[in-house]
Order: structure tokens, then sequence, then C-alpha cells
């Protein structure tokens, strides 16, 4: 018999199937929330398996806990929580923003290629403007995807629905992936539809030749500020940057002064450096930037819930049977690396 504790909001059909799954004593928060918390000691104390968004303050209590399964991609809430050295095993929701987020990087694409922007301006002063410049086709463009994962796989295959070439720079060969969350129907799963693969040391020459460049890497350590001035002055002055990853790996300095100074086209933004922007920051000022409040893919999106509970309900009956679980984080990424 293992004990679940879960602190995500039930989803009725999954909460229905997991009481049905022997073998499982399960228990829910009072009050489902997505934030760091205290935790009633006698809830958590035994407990093998912790389902959430973000460990309880009183994380150091749960003596008995063997897997916490994440109801986000993100996973840097579990830094320092030093999970590796306790045996504690740790699982993500990758794969559950995979449709609307790549979904995102394509509307950013083609309203960024068609100035969608300008047009809302003429349309709120009544200004009739047929220009060129609003006509514009992402076909036979060239979108880079720094970082293969399930973001970058499942826009390749929109881009290339799009008639796009892709370019994806990754540190490991781009191959198939196992034992990860998939949307039926959806992403890359063999890694085959990049035109071009590029690695770590290429990055020059693969911005070099980009009219999108999309951050679809995780904010670790080592992305933390990857994308600097030396990057963005690496892009064709014709480029779009695109953000729906994390904004600190962006350097902020950076991309300021790329927008300013035009070293790039202009930008999408998604994820930030401040939660709220606030109103006096420059990124709000821009012409030529899609300003998104990181809505690409969030807890509200409509197929949330139903999603991440699909991900758990796969590893709890996994985990009884002690079959290869979804979503495993290594030690080197439960350690920011």
């Amino acid at each position: 018999m293992a004990t679940v504790f879960i602190d995500v909001p039930p989803e009725p059909g999954a909460w229905q199937r997991l009481q049905s799954i022997p073998g499982l004593n399960v228990r829910i928060a009072e009050d489902p929330a997505e934030q760091v918390r205290y935790l009633p000691p006698e809830l958590i104390r035994d407990v093998d398996i912790l389902f959430c968004t973000y460990p309880p303050e009183n994380f150091a209590g749960m003596a008995s806990l063997r897997l916490v399964q994440l109801a986000s991609a993100g996973y840097s809430q579990l830094f320092g929580l030093d999970l590796p050295t306790k045996g504690i095993r740790a699982y993500n929701a990758r794969g559950i923003f995979d449709v609307p987020i790549a979904e995102w990087n394509v509307a950013m694409m083609v309203a960024l290629a068609r100035d969608l922007r300008w047009m809302i301006r003429n349309q709120e002063k009544r200004v009739w403007d047929r220009a060129a410049a609003f006509q514009r086709e992402i076909r036979g463009c060239t979108v880079g995807l720094w970082g293969y994962g399930g973001i970058g796989r499942e826009t390749a295959r929109l881009a290339k629905a799009c008639g796009m070439t892709v370019h994806a720079l990754s540190r490991a060969t781009i191959g198939p992936r196992r034992n990860i969350f998939i949307v039926p129907g959806t992403s890359d799963p063999e890694g085959v539809l990049p035109d071009r693969q590029f690695t770590t040391g290429q990055e020059l020459d693969f911005l070099g030749g980009l009219d999108f460049l999309i951050i679809a890497v995780p904010l670790t350590k080592t992305t933390e500020g990857l994308v600097g001035e030396r990057e963005l002055r690496a892009l064709p002055r014709h480029a779009y940057v695109l953000n729906p990853a994390r904004g600190p790996i962006i350097q902020e300095t950076a991309l300021l002064r790329a927008l300013r100074e035009d070293w790039i086209a202009g930008a999408a933004i998604d994820t930030h450096y401040q939660y709220p922007m606030p109103p006096e920051h420059p990124l709000w000022g821009f012409p030529n930037v899609i300003f998104t409040p990181h809505i690409s893919g969030s807890s509200l999106s409509p197929r949330f819930l139903e999603r991440v509970w699909e991900v758990f309900l796969h590893n709890a009956q996994r985990f009884l049977s002690e079959e290869p679980l979804l979503n495993e984080l290594t030690p080197e990424q439960l350690n920011g690396n």
C-alpha cells in the first residue's frame, strides 16, 4: 500500500480513476494551491507519493517520501532539496503544454511576419493601409529551435506543416524519446523532423541562418543568461526572437539593446524578468514586440487538468507495478544542471 498526498485540484474523471486503483491510500489537500505553503505534518509525514506544483515549506518532515510528481513542466522549485541524495525520485509534467505553447509559437511567427500589431493600430485609428509588409508569409522561412524537447518537437511539426525549414540546436544528439508524456498525434517522437541539427559549440552557425529564433530550453543554472549580446548580434537583422521558455534565459540588457539598436527585427515575449512586469518596463513600449503575460501555456489552459492528471495516473500505476515512469528528472537536472 502506498500513501499519496495531492495538492493539485482534482479532475473529476481522473479522480474517479485514481480511486479505483488498488494499493493506493489517497489524501488530498483541503484547498489545493499553486504556491509554497505549510501543510499539516500529520497529513504528510508518512506519504510515499507527493503530487503538487510546489513542495510544502515543511518538506523536510516527509520522512517516508519516495516520489514527487510535479504538476508543472518547470522544476526549479526542486533545486536545493537534495532529492537524489535522499533517494527520492521526481517527475515533471513535460508534454502537457507542448500543444498550446507550440501553437503560440506559430501564432507569434505569423503575427510578427505580418506586423499584426501595426494593423491593429491602423484599425483603431480607422486607417486603410494595404502595405506589402502586412502580407508576408512564413512559408519558406527558417525557424531555429534552441532546445528540442517536447515544445521544440511539436513546434517543428507545426512549422513543417506551414512549409518552414526547421533547424534545431541541442546539447545531445537528437533522436527518439521514450517514457515521456506526449499528447497523441503530436510531437516528433522519433526526432526526424529537423532539416539541420546543431550542437554545443555551433551556436553562431545555428543563429546566422535564421528568420525566427525560438527559445525552448528549461531555466537551469547552465541556461540562465544563455542568450546574450554575442548570440543576438549573430542573428540576421531581419530575424525575430520568441521566448515562451523563461525570461532570464535571455539576458535582459542585451535584449533591450538588440531591440533599441535594431540588431533584430522584433520579438514575441511570453516569459518575463519580473511578475507582473511593472508598467514602466521598456518592453511594454516597443512597437515591434508582442508582449503576452505568460499565457502560452499555464494551469488556466483548458486541457491542463486533464493532461496533468493523465501523467500522474500513468505514473501512479507504473509506480505500483514497478515499471519505468514518465518524465523522470535526472540527478543532474535536479541539481540544476
